[in-house]
């Protein structure tokens, strides 16, 4: 059996950061992905797909400080379900992608702001990263 997932998509925010009590930490994001198509009177028309995104460990510190509101970026990981009952009693759940990989695909100059890291300068999270 296999489950991977594959997407290249905007941040639509900017990544939020949490702790866990052991000080593991976790980023946070959702990214859009659209597609265009034709609809049956001939007319353009664009749909886009917001996926939730979460990444552990190094990848995590890596995009909590490189990623950025609009930036471009390649993910690779797995779906993985969540269940919950919240404070009403109702069952909640959410599908997220784990990130197991991650490239941002924006050059310096291509970039929204102009401003952001050059992807080279992004340390893989195979990298011994001294931070």
């Amino acid at each position: 059996m296999v489950n991977r997932v594959y997407l290249i998509g905007r941040l639509g925010a900017e990544p939020e950061t949490k702790y866990t009590p052991d000080g593991t930490m976790v980023v946070n994001f959702r990214i859009a992905t659209d597609e265009t198509y034709k609809n049956r009177s001939g007319e353009k028309v664009s749909k886009a797909e917001w996926h939730r995104i979460v990444v552990w460990g190094k990848l995590a510190e890596i995009c909590g400080n490189y990623l950025a509101k609009g930036a471009l970026v390649f993910i690779e990981g797995k779906l993985q379900t969540r269940a919950w009952d919240d404070k009403g009693g109702n069952k909640r759940s959410v599908t997220e992608i784990l990130a197991s990989n991650m490239k941002m695909l924006d050059s310096r100059k291509n970039s929204n702001d102009g401003l952001g890291p050059d992807p080279s300068d992004v340390p893989s999270p195979d990298d011994d990263v001294p931070f």
